[in-house]
């Protein structure tokens, strides 16, 4: 639970990261909490016996495991025995506290009851965590007080928690909830900011757990978190809870009464009412007979934890392997998934970590000044070379082949991790890629950019053709001698009369259809001689009215000519090429 209220009026200083906020981050996290965050999750929808926490749980371990980030397990120890009345409580549905209760100077913690449903889940989490390299700490007692002092020692970055009171025992930077999804992120609570944007410090928390409740006392009945945080505010951190040892709850009462708000304040025991029963020395008689207010701070200010230097917490410091044996059996033996299953889950965020921290050796080295080339640094490379670029989720990823990961032999990561950790992969793939990659094709033309082109072309030969005919026909006519200058023909006229013939003798040579007003299609035969070599002279007669003595035709002008050779051969390839685009 921890303090009453504790979560809303922090609300401000929420912030969600997202998951990649953890990369190369050493968390500690209360098991318990994830346990139970898991167990609401998914109790509603299958049985115990499906194991969906533990699921959940390996799901949450490989995510953070690809992003290197150092986890450990804290489970809780002994029950304190000043939280031995809220847990029985707790236990029997808000029965009251009894007498052996109150006595706490003579009480002790009490062990937890190893043998209950939730602390056999708490023993499978931990098998699971074993496998995968996650060590677990037991604390003394409290697990969020634990993992605050470690955070406090700065032995860790951060705590996974949803137990308020986390603050109240030191820790710095908390992560209330994860979320795994597309765009997994992370719920944070920074010290800082709640210094800074709500100036509340440790000891003001402290005094807020004992104005509106938490584990250790049950708070003032009828102070709501508003009032409480004004009356806190109005003392200061730095001399709250001195006040609260010299004079108790008195200040509670002058503050109010300072402020003439409706809360009623009782000097003695005569009248019942719903508020809390405060005297004139500040002395709460409820919480007397509940928990001394000294006994509750100390709870808080010194937790019973393992220091920073004792040996167990050096032992779950220390880096723990990756199990695989043991990890297909626990498989096996919770969710009944055979070893290939299991490694398709869990090698490839193995490799993905291992290719994280040989980033980071390279990034501390070029740190200290030292560049060294990929083929010399010490340590060597996890992937052997980059199989092809992918895009998973909008995301620029390469296909890898791994050196040597527990017989993977091949996963996606993302292009980031690549270039960070080995920049000469990518290079080489670029080289490899450029070498194997082939001509491009020629686009397909359209219909309409074909016609064009035929069209152009056909034009480009007939100009050719007829004035290659026209310059030698007027070379080669011999006139008679008793020609007259008044019937002589224009020369220029004979050509317009002639294009006129040639073009009526090209009739039958077909061109290419265009739209709808195209004629039949008909065979184009670009071997025979063009017909414009054909010559009316009929027709030349009858206009000029006077015999042409002679018309010397050279042989050569039964040939093709080079340029018409070229331009018959750039047709035959553009044909040939239509063919291709249609097949």
């Amino acid at each position: 639970m921890g303090v009453k209220n504790l979560w809303d009026i922090l609300e401000s200083c929420k912030k969600t990261l997202p998951l990649h906020h953890l990369q190369n981050k050493r968390v500690c996290i209360d098991l318990s909490c994830w346990i139970v965050q898991l167990q609401n999750v998914n109790k509603s929808y299958r049985p115990q016996t499906d194991k969906l926490f533990l699921r959940g749980l390996f799901h949450r371990l490989r995510a953070l495991i690809a992003l290197n980030c150092g986890l450990i397990f804290v489970s809780d120890g002994s029950i304190p025995a000043i939280k031995l009345s809220t847990y029985r409580r707790r236990l029997n549905s808000g029965s009251e506290v009894t007498q052996d209760d109150k006595n706490l100077d003579k009480m002790s913690s009490l062990r937890r009851n190893m043998g209950s449903e939730f602390s056999c889940m708490i023993k499978e989490a931990k098998a699971l965590g074993l496998s995968l390299g996650v060590p677990c700490l037991e604390g003394v007692e409290e697990a969020e007080a634990q993992c605050a002092l470690l955070n406090l020692e700065s032995l860790c970055d951060g705590c996974f928690s949803s137990d308020s009171d986390i603050f109240l025992f030191g820790a710095r930077t908390v992560y209330r909830d994860i979320w795994l999804g597309e765009r997994g992120y992370v719920v944070c609570y920074e010290m800082d900011d709640i210094e800074r944007k709500l100036g509340f410090g440790r000891n003001s928390l402290i005094t807020l757990a004992l104005l509106l409740g938490s584990d250790y006392s049950q708070g003032v009945r009828g102070l709501g978190p508003e009032s409480a945080c004004q009356i806190v505010k109005s003392v200061g951190d730095n001399v709250v809870l001195q006040r609260i040892a010299s004079e108790g709850l008195s200040f509670v009462k002058r503050a109010k009464n300072s402020k003439k708000e409706g809360w009623s304040f009782k000097c003695n025991n005569k009248e019942e009412s719903l508020n809390q029963e405060i005297n004139v020395n500040g002395t709460d008689h409820s919480l007397q007979r509940e928990t001394p207010f000294s006994q509750v701070i100390d709870a808080y200010s010194n937790p019973k934890c393992y220091s920073a230097d004792s040996e167990a917490v050096h032992r779950v410091l220390a880096q723990h392997l990756f199990q695989h044996a043991r990890l297909h059996q626990v498989c096996v033996q919770f969710f009944q998934w055979p070893p290939e299953k299991t490694d398709e889950y869990i090698l490839p965020k193995i490799a993905e970590r291992d290719l994280r921290r040989f980033a980071n050796l390279r990034a501390n080295t070029l740190a200290l000044g030292v560049d060294l080339p990929l083929q010399k640094v010490p340590v060597k490379c996890p992937i052997t070379g980059i199989i092809k670029s992918r895009k998973l989720q909008g995301k620029e990823c390469f296909e890898v082949s791994w050196e040597e990961s527990y017989g993977l032999k091949s996963s996606v990561v993302p292009a980031d991790l690549i270039e960070s950790a080995c920049p000469e992969k990518i290079v080489e793939f670029e080289e490899r890629r450029a070498l194997r990659q082939p001509k491009k094709s020629k686009p397909k033309s359209s219909a309409a950019e074909i016609d064009q082109k035929l069209q152009a072309l056909m034009l480009d030969i007939e100009s050719e053709n007829s004035t290659s005919s026209n310059a030698s026909f007027s070379s080669r006519v011999v006139m008679s001698e008793d020609w007259t200058a008044a019937t002589e023909i224009d020369l220029t006229r004979r050509q317009d009369l002639l294009l006129d013939a040639e073009s009526k003798s090209n009739a039958n040579m077909s061109c290419y259809p265009t739209g709808s007003t195209a004629a039949k299609a008909e065979i184009i035969d670009l071997v025979s001689p063009s017909p414009v070599q054909c010559r009316n002279v009929s027709r030349i007669r009858e206009m000029s009215d006077q015999p042409i003595n002679t018309i010397e035709l050279s042989d050569s002008e039964t040939e093709k000519s080079p340029e018409l050779e070229r331009k018959a051969r750039a047709l035959r390839m553009f044909i040939a090429s239509i063919r291709d685009d249609i097949s």
